[in-house]
Protein backbone atom coordinates (compact mmCIF):
# COMPACT_ATOMS: atom_id res chain seq x y z
CA UNK A 1 0.00 0.00 0.00
CA UNK A 2 3.20 2.34 -0.25
CA UNK A 3 2.47 3.46 -3.25
CA UNK A 4 -1.40 4.74 -2.46
CA UNK A 5 -2.62 7.75 -3.90
CA UNK A 6 -2.96 9.20 -0.65
CA UNK A 7 -7.04 9.01 -0.18
CA UNK A 8 -7.52 10.69 -3.41
CA UNK A 9 -11.07 10.77 -4.18
CA UNK A 10 -12.97 8.78 -6.59
CA UNK A 11 -17.03 8.86 -6.69
CA UNK A 12 -19.05 6.20 -7.16
CA UNK A 13 -22.53 6.57 -9.04
CA UNK A 14 -24.81 3.59 -8.06
CA UNK A 15 -26.95 2.78 -10.60
CA UNK A 16 -28.48 -0.58 -9.57
CA UNK A 17 -32.23 1.65 -8.74
CA UNK A 18 -32.18 2.04 -12.34
CA UNK A 19 -29.94 -0.18 -14.92
CA UNK A 20 -29.74 -2.80 -11.95
CA UNK A 21 -33.30 -3.16 -11.57
CA UNK A 22 -34.23 -2.42 -15.63
CA UNK A 23 -33.91 -6.14 -16.97
CA UNK A 24 -33.74 -8.15 -13.59
CA UNK A 25 -36.70 -10.65 -14.01
CA UNK A 26 -38.12 -9.70 -10.39
CA UNK A 27 -40.62 -6.67 -10.89
CA UNK A 28 -40.01 -4.82 -7.32
CA UNK A 29 -42.88 -2.35 -6.06
CA UNK A 30 -42.12 1.40 -5.42
CA UNK A 31 -41.44 0.54 -1.56
CA UNK A 32 -38.58 -1.55 -2.20
CA UNK A 33 -37.27 0.52 -4.57
CA UNK A 34 -37.11 3.33 -2.05
CA UNK A 35 -35.70 1.03 0.70
CA UNK A 36 -32.75 0.01 -2.31
CA UNK A 37 -32.19 3.85 -2.67
CA UNK A 38 -32.53 4.72 1.32
CA UNK A 39 -29.84 2.11 1.69
CA UNK A 40 -27.37 2.80 -0.52
CA UNK A 41 -27.40 6.45 0.77
CA UNK A 42 -27.10 5.19 4.30
CA UNK A 43 -23.59 3.57 3.18
CA UNK A 44 -22.58 6.93 1.97
CA UNK A 45 -23.72 6.55 -1.79
CA UNK A 46 -24.48 10.62 -2.58
CA UNK A 47 -24.77 10.13 -6.60
CA UNK A 48 -28.06 7.49 -8.07
CA UNK A 49 -29.19 6.87 -10.97
CA UNK A 50 -32.69 6.45 -9.36
CA UNK A 51 -35.54 6.36 -12.27
CA UNK A 52 -35.29 6.37 -16.29
CA UNK A 53 -38.23 8.27 -17.85
CA UNK A 54 -39.02 6.22 -20.34
CA UNK A 55 -41.83 4.34 -22.56
CA UNK A 56 -42.73 1.51 -20.02
CA UNK A 57 -44.23 -0.67 -22.39
CA UNK A 58 -40.42 -1.34 -23.34
CA UNK A 59 -39.22 -1.09 -20.02
CA UNK A 60 -41.87 -1.70 -17.13
CA UNK A 61 -39.67 -1.99 -14.20
CA UNK A 62 -39.46 1.69 -14.89
CA UNK A 63 -43.32 2.34 -14.83
CA UNK A 64 -43.60 3.88 -11.38
CA UNK A 65 -40.71 6.90 -12.19
CA UNK A 66 -43.20 9.36 -10.85
CA UNK A 67 -44.11 7.58 -7.89
CA UNK A 68 -39.66 6.81 -6.99
CA UNK A 69 -39.61 10.26 -6.96
CA UNK A 70 -41.86 11.11 -5.14
CA UNK A 71 -41.40 9.14 -1.89
CA UNK A 72 -37.61 9.38 -2.32
CA UNK A 73 -35.89 11.38 1.24
CA UNK A 74 -35.02 14.58 0.21
CA UNK A 75 -32.47 16.01 3.50
CA UNK A 76 -29.40 13.54 2.39
CA UNK A 77 -27.60 15.83 0.52
CA UNK A 78 -28.36 13.01 -2.42
CA UNK A 79 -28.31 13.77 -6.17
CA UNK A 80 -30.70 11.82 -7.76
CA UNK A 81 -29.96 11.19 -11.49
CA UNK A 82 -33.15 10.52 -13.89
CA UNK A 83 -32.06 8.93 -17.36
CA UNK A 84 -34.14 10.20 -20.48
CA UNK A 85 -34.17 8.70 -24.13
CA UNK A 86 -35.74 11.69 -25.64
CA UNK A 87 -37.63 15.08 -25.14
CA UNK A 88 -40.85 13.40 -23.92
CA UNK A 89 -38.80 11.56 -21.00
CA UNK A 90 -36.99 15.25 -20.66
CA UNK A 91 -40.18 16.83 -20.12
CA UNK A 92 -41.53 14.20 -17.96
CA UNK A 93 -38.83 15.13 -15.62
CA UNK A 94 -39.26 18.43 -16.04
CA UNK A 95 -42.68 17.99 -14.61
CA UNK A 96 -42.05 15.92 -11.92
CA UNK A 97 -39.40 18.90 -10.43
CA UNK A 98 -42.27 21.57 -10.75
CA UNK A 99 -44.08 19.50 -8.75
CA UNK A 100 -41.38 19.79 -6.42
CA UNK A 101 -40.64 15.35 -7.21
CA UNK A 102 -37.83 15.59 -9.79
CA UNK A 103 -34.78 14.27 -10.48
CA UNK A 104 -31.07 16.48 -9.38
CA UNK A 105 -29.38 15.71 -12.77
CA UNK A 106 -30.73 14.57 -16.16
CA UNK A 107 -28.76 11.90 -17.94
CA UNK A 108 -29.28 10.87 -21.53
CA UNK A 109 -28.22 8.29 -23.66
CA UNK A 110 -26.38 8.28 -27.38
CA UNK A 111 -25.59 4.63 -28.88
CA UNK A 112 -22.26 4.63 -30.62
CA UNK A 113 -23.05 2.07 -33.19
CA UNK A 114 -26.07 2.74 -36.08
CA UNK A 115 -27.62 -0.81 -35.39
CA UNK A 116 -27.82 -0.80 -31.79
CA UNK A 117 -29.00 2.95 -31.70
CA UNK A 118 -31.89 1.56 -33.90
CA UNK A 119 -32.45 -1.68 -31.80
CA UNK A 120 -31.91 0.53 -28.52
CA UNK A 121 -34.04 3.99 -28.73
CA UNK A 122 -35.21 3.25 -32.71
CA UNK A 123 -32.76 6.50 -34.22
CA UNK A 124 -29.57 6.49 -35.91
CA UNK A 125 -26.66 7.74 -33.80
CA UNK A 126 -26.45 10.74 -35.43
CA UNK A 127 -30.16 10.94 -34.88
CA UNK A 128 -29.39 10.47 -30.67
CA UNK A 129 -26.97 12.60 -31.11
CA UNK A 130 -29.44 15.33 -32.19
CA UNK A 131 -31.89 14.62 -29.64
CA UNK A 132 -29.31 14.55 -27.11
CA UNK A 133 -27.97 17.82 -27.55
CA UNK A 134 -31.12 19.46 -27.74
CA UNK A 135 -31.86 18.03 -24.46
CA UNK A 136 -28.78 18.89 -23.64
CA UNK A 137 -29.23 22.92 -24.29
CA UNK A 138 -32.71 22.18 -22.36
CA UNK A 139 -31.34 21.28 -19.00
CA UNK A 140 -28.72 23.80 -19.44
CA UNK A 141 -31.12 26.36 -19.61
CA UNK A 142 -33.27 24.89 -16.70
CA UNK A 143 -30.43 24.88 -14.57
CA UNK A 144 -30.00 21.01 -14.25
CA UNK A 145 -26.78 19.32 -14.73
CA UNK A 146 -26.93 17.15 -17.75
CA UNK A 147 -24.31 13.59 -18.49
CA UNK A 148 -24.29 12.13 -21.48
CA UNK A 149 -23.33 8.29 -21.78
CA UNK A 150 -21.79 7.05 -24.69
CA UNK A 151 -23.33 3.67 -24.94
CA UNK A 152 -21.05 0.82 -26.70
CA UNK A 153 -18.20 2.98 -26.65
CA UNK A 154 -16.22 -0.34 -26.59
CA UNK A 155 -17.96 -2.54 -29.22
CA UNK A 156 -21.68 -3.21 -30.76
CA UNK A 157 -23.59 -6.66 -30.23
CA UNK A 158 -24.41 -6.21 -33.71
CA UNK A 159 -21.91 -4.64 -35.75
CA UNK A 160 -18.85 -5.93 -33.74
CA UNK A 161 -15.53 -3.76 -33.01
CA UNK A 162 -16.22 -0.19 -32.58
CA UNK A 163 -13.21 1.83 -33.97
CA UNK A 164 -11.98 4.60 -32.11
CA UNK A 165 -12.55 7.19 -34.73
CA UNK A 166 -16.00 6.25 -34.45
CA UNK A 167 -16.01 7.40 -30.66
CA UNK A 168 -14.23 10.28 -31.38
CA UNK A 169 -16.47 11.47 -33.60
CA UNK A 170 -19.74 10.69 -31.34
CA UNK A 171 -18.03 12.23 -28.54
CA UNK A 172 -17.01 15.18 -30.17
CA UNK A 173 -20.37 16.36 -31.31
CA UNK A 174 -21.42 15.58 -27.61
CA UNK A 175 -19.31 17.67 -26.55
CA UNK A 176 -20.05 20.71 -28.59
CA UNK A 177 -23.45 20.75 -27.09
CA UNK A 178 -21.72 21.40 -23.09
CA UNK A 179 -22.95 18.78 -21.10
CA UNK A 180 -21.42 18.42 -17.44
CA UNK A 181 -19.92 15.21 -17.39
CA UNK A 182 -19.69 12.46 -20.42
CA UNK A 183 -19.71 8.54 -19.96
CA UNK A 184 -18.13 6.37 -21.62
CA UNK A 185 -20.06 2.64 -21.43
CA UNK A 186 -19.16 -0.57 -21.98
CA UNK A 187 -22.64 -1.75 -22.34
CA UNK A 188 -21.67 -5.48 -23.48
CA UNK A 189 -18.67 -5.97 -21.74
CA UNK A 190 -16.55 -6.47 -24.10
CA UNK A 191 -13.30 -3.89 -23.03
CA UNK A 192 -10.29 -5.19 -21.49
CA UNK A 193 -7.65 -2.45 -20.07
CA UNK A 194 -5.77 -1.60 -23.18
CA UNK A 195 -8.86 -0.16 -24.47
CA UNK A 196 -9.92 1.31 -21.57
CA UNK A 197 -6.32 3.49 -21.60
CA UNK A 198 -6.81 4.15 -25.75
CA UNK A 199 -10.23 5.61 -25.49
CA UNK A 200 -10.04 7.30 -22.43
CA UNK A 201 -7.18 9.50 -23.87
CA UNK A 202 -8.50 9.64 -27.49
CA UNK A 203 -11.57 11.32 -25.88
CA UNK A 204 -9.99 13.14 -23.55
CA UNK A 205 -8.74 15.65 -26.07
CA UNK A 206 -11.82 16.76 -27.31
CA UNK A 207 -14.05 17.52 -24.93
CA UNK A 208 -11.68 20.22 -22.70
CA UNK A 209 -13.18 20.64 -19.10
CA UNK A 210 -15.55 18.27 -19.32
CA UNK A 211 -15.74 15.44 -16.71
CA UNK A 212 -15.54 12.07 -18.07
CA UNK A 213 -16.87 9.08 -16.76
CA UNK A 214 -16.69 5.49 -16.98
CA UNK A 215 -19.49 2.58 -16.96
CA UNK A 216 -18.22 -1.00 -16.97
CA UNK A 217 -20.29 -4.34 -17.53
CA UNK A 218 -18.63 -7.38 -16.07
CA UNK A 219 -20.13 -9.68 -19.10
CA UNK A 220 -16.83 -11.63 -19.85
CA UNK A 221 -15.35 -10.97 -16.21
CA UNK A 222 -13.35 -7.92 -16.99
CA UNK A 223 -15.02 -4.96 -15.54
CA UNK A 224 -13.19 -4.32 -12.33
CA UNK A 225 -9.79 -4.59 -14.15
CA UNK A 226 -11.10 -2.00 -16.63
CA UNK A 227 -11.78 0.52 -13.68
CA UNK A 228 -8.79 -0.35 -12.18
CA UNK A 229 -7.39 0.66 -15.64
CA UNK A 230 -9.81 3.82 -16.00
CA UNK A 231 -8.91 5.15 -12.15
CA UNK A 232 -4.91 4.81 -13.07
CA UNK A 233 -5.38 6.96 -16.75
CA UNK A 234 -7.15 9.81 -14.53
CA UNK A 235 -11.31 8.60 -14.49
CA UNK A 236 -12.43 10.00 -11.16
CA UNK A 237 -16.20 8.88 -11.78
CA UNK A 238 -17.35 5.54 -12.04
CA UNK A 239 -20.51 3.96 -12.67
CA UNK A 240 -21.87 0.63 -10.71
CA UNK A 241 -24.53 -1.35 -9.08
CA UNK A 242 -24.95 -2.79 -5.80
CA UNK A 243 -24.29 -6.61 -6.08
CA UNK A 244 -23.61 -6.55 -10.01
CA UNK A 245 -27.01 -6.67 -11.21
CA UNK A 246 -28.51 -5.12 -14.22
CA UNK A 247 -27.70 -5.12 -18.42
CA UNK A 248 -28.97 -3.86 -20.97
CA UNK A 249 -32.46 -4.98 -21.49
CA UNK A 250 -31.70 -4.44 -25.70
CA UNK A 251 -27.91 -6.36 -25.72
CA UNK A 252 -28.16 -10.12 -26.62
CA UNK A 253 -26.52 -11.98 -23.66
CA UNK A 254 -25.72 -8.58 -21.14
CA UNK A 255 -24.77 -9.50 -18.37
CA UNK A 256 -24.46 -6.93 -15.13
CA UNK A 257 -22.75 -4.23 -14.11
CA UNK A 258 -19.68 -4.14 -11.98
CA UNK A 259 -20.55 -4.83 -8.22
CA UNK A 260 -20.66 -1.43 -5.82
CA UNK A 261 -19.45 -3.39 -2.99
CA UNK A 262 -16.80 -5.13 -5.16
CA UNK A 263 -15.58 -1.94 -6.96
CA UNK A 264 -15.12 0.02 -3.83
CA UNK A 265 -13.43 -2.91 -1.97
CA UNK A 266 -10.62 -2.41 -4.76
CA UNK A 267 -10.56 1.21 -4.95
CA UNK A 268 -9.92 1.21 -0.93
CA UNK A 269 -7.44 -1.92 -1.22
CA UNK A 270 -5.66 0.73 -3.89
CA UNK A 271 -5.77 3.49 -0.99
CA UNK A 272 -8.84 5.73 -2.99
CA UNK A 273 -11.44 7.12 -1.35
CA UNK A 274 -15.07 6.45 -1.84
CA UNK A 275 -16.82 8.74 0.94
CA UNK A 276 -18.84 4.86 1.28
CA UNK A 277 -18.99 2.61 4.43
CA UNK A 278 -17.99 -0.95 3.07
CA UNK A 279 -19.36 -3.06 5.37
CA UNK A 280 -22.48 -1.15 5.98
CA UNK A 281 -22.69 -1.70 2.38
CA UNK A 282 -22.38 -5.39 2.40
CA UNK A 283 -25.09 -5.74 4.93
CA UNK A 284 -27.36 -4.90 2.13
CA UNK A 285 -26.48 -7.64 -0.35
CA UNK A 286 -28.76 -10.25 2.03
CA UNK A 287 -31.45 -8.11 1.58
CA UNK A 288 -30.99 -7.65 -1.63
CA UNK A 289 -31.43 -11.48 -2.17
CA UNK A 290 -34.17 -11.50 -0.39
CA UNK A 291 -35.89 -8.93 -2.09
CA UNK A 292 -34.92 -10.24 -5.99
CA UNK A 293 -35.61 -13.54 -5.04
CA UNK A 294 -32.16 -14.81 -6.57
CA UNK A 295 -28.76 -14.86 -5.89
CA UNK A 296 -26.84 -11.58 -7.30
CA UNK A 297 -23.19 -11.89 -8.76
CA UNK A 298 -21.43 -9.57 -6.61
CA UNK A 299 -18.50 -11.57 -4.22
CA UNK A 300 -17.45 -9.39 -1.42
CA UNK A 301 -20.98 -9.66 0.04
CA UNK A 302 -19.96 -13.49 -0.31
CA UNK A 303 -16.45 -13.75 0.87
CA UNK A 304 -16.37 -10.91 3.20
CA UNK A 305 -14.27 -7.89 3.38
CA UNK A 306 -10.43 -8.08 4.05
CA UNK A 307 -9.16 -7.51 7.05
CA UNK A 308 -11.91 -8.04 9.25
Amino acid sequence: MSDSPANERVEIVEVAPRDGLQSDPTLLGTSAKVDLITRALDAGLRRIEVVSFVNPKRVPQMADADDVMAALPRDRGASYIGLVLNRRGFDRAIEANEQGAGVDEINVVVVCSDTFAEKNQGQTTQGLIDTSNDIVAAANAAGLPVSVTLAASFGCPYEGELSVDRLRWVAEQVAASGPREIALADSIGVAVPTDVRERVVAVRELVGDITLRCHFHNTRNTGLANAAAAVEVGIRVLDSSLGGIGGCPFAPNATGNIPTEDLIYLLHRMGYDTGVDLDRLVSNIDWLEATLAHPVPGLVGKAGVFPR
